[in-house]
């Protein structure tokens, strides 16, 4: 297993496949680098190197008690890339882990980040306020860290229903990948998970977006229950200086999974694109 030691003494768990131009990828919460199956191995035949590491807390990597925010988040990423001397990188983030992406490439990534992509991203930030009166309520989160906290083993398996549309009518509802989301949360520290809520959640990514060079590619479903696209995507692509969104119809949450040929075709599209 390859496990790295970041400054604190956390040890992330990550993947390291290939040659060729590097794409990193950062997973969403609960779950882990699992969660790119379809990606590592659609990219990994088209001749990049892949690499994917769980996030402190979740997975393999340690169950921290300390550092579950998105600052130390995206200063463990950069000592990783560091330690493995990246260079040219693509990232490719979903959910959390495309406010983790952001976060790194307007932090630490000058020099080292080519492109970035957010899939189903809860840039620039979800919570409802007065900033963002379209937001997701307080009480939703709220909801989400009571169940994490009391019920987190039932209810990662009924958030796999929203989450890849498997409620819509005519939905293919696949057990197996079900029970892959659930293994993979459950995988995770329960205190790293609940702390991360907030950081989904309440994570403010406006001047990171605004201030990534780079080309950025937003992806996102219009029929996301998890991450609602108007008050996400729509609005971190305003907030680039050099963005492209697509927006998929009917697609869910988890379309990187259950769409992964529409979404890894389009990818790799973007990263083929010469400016």
């Amino acid at each position: 297993m390859n496990k790295f030691t970041v400054k604190d003494g956390t040890e992330l768990y990550f993947k390291d496949f290939g040659k060729g131009q590097p794409i990193f990828f950062h997973h969403g919460w609960p779950l882990s680098s699992d969660d790119w199956d379809a990606q590592i191995m659609f990219f990994l035949e088209k001749g990049f190197r892949v690499i994917a590491h769980d996030r402190r807390g979740h997975g393999r990597s340690t169950q921290t008690y300390l550092g579950n925010d998105m600052d130390t988040y995206a200063a463990d990423v950069a000592e990783l890339i560091e330690f493995l001397d990246l260079k040219n990188v693509i990232h490719v983030g979903h959910s959390t882990g495309g406010g983790e992406a952001i976060r790194y490439a307007a932090q630490y990534g000058k020099g080292r980040v080519a492109k970035v992509v957010l899939i189903s991203a809860v840039t620039p930030y979800m919570i409802k306020d007065e900033n963002n009166p379209d937001g997701v309520p307080m009480e939703v989160f709220d909801d989400i860290r009571t169940n994490t906290l009391h019920n987190r083993q039932q209810f990662y398996h009924d958030l796999t229903i929203p989450f890849y549309g498997y409620n819509r009518e005519n939905a293919v509802v696949k057990k197996g990948i079900q029970d892959n989301w659930w293994r993979q949360g459950m995988m995770g520290g329960i205190k790293a998970q609940y702390d991360c809520i907030k950081v989904f959640s309440e994570t403010d990514f406006t001047d990171n977006l605004k201030s990534v060079e780079v080309p950025v590619l937003i992806l996102h479903g219009d029929d996301d229950q998890i991450v609602p696209y108007a008050t996400t995507a729509k609005k971190a692509v305003t907030l680039l200086q050099n963005g492209k969104l697509i927006i998929y119809p009917g697609l869910s949450h988890g379309m990187p999974t259950i769409n992964a040929e529409v979404i890894n075709d389009d990818i790799l599209k973007f990263i083929n694109f010469e400016e």
